[in-house]
């Protein structure tokens, strides 16, 4: 897979978060890319858009980020979920590998950090079957 590959939904509830990553990856080539606010629209853009890259904030005004992930995973065993966070704790972390997450970003990002998340994730299925 390759970002211009990729369809990218980014769920959080703070507008200039989810503008930043979009542009970002418009940046890096991602072509689709879908928004959502809630928990509840995530699920909704889950079953329409069919994402294969979710980036996803764990405090969301109508449910929590880890239920959240497990429902993707339920849903979706195949997505990569990037489980992102203003509170980097060990239980945070701890809980979204357990959950099944590709990766865990640490609020404030940097354009960097999301190019070298998106480079990992384009070449996790490489790496597993080797």
């Amino acid at each position: 897979m390759t970002i211009d590959q990729s369809s990218i939904l980014i769920v959080d509830d703070v507008s200039s978060v989810r503008y930043f990553l979009n542009q970002n990856l418009r940046i890096m080539g991602a072509e689709k890319v879908a928004e959502a606010s809630t928990g509840q629209q995530a699920m909704m853009a889950i079953n329409t858009e069919h994402p294969n890259v979710v980036f996803l904030d764990i405090e969301l005004p109508d449910s929590n980020g880890h239920e959240l992930l497990s429902r993707i995973k339920a849903l979706n065993p195949q997505c990569h979920v990037v489980i992102m966070s203003a509170h980097s704790t060990v239980e945070n972390l701890k809980r979204s590998v357990e959950g099944g997450a590709s990766g865990f970003m640490a609020k404030p990002f940097t354009p960097q950090k999301i190019q070298a998340t998106m480079n990992r994730i384009c070449n996790l299925p490489k790496t597993q079957t080797a």
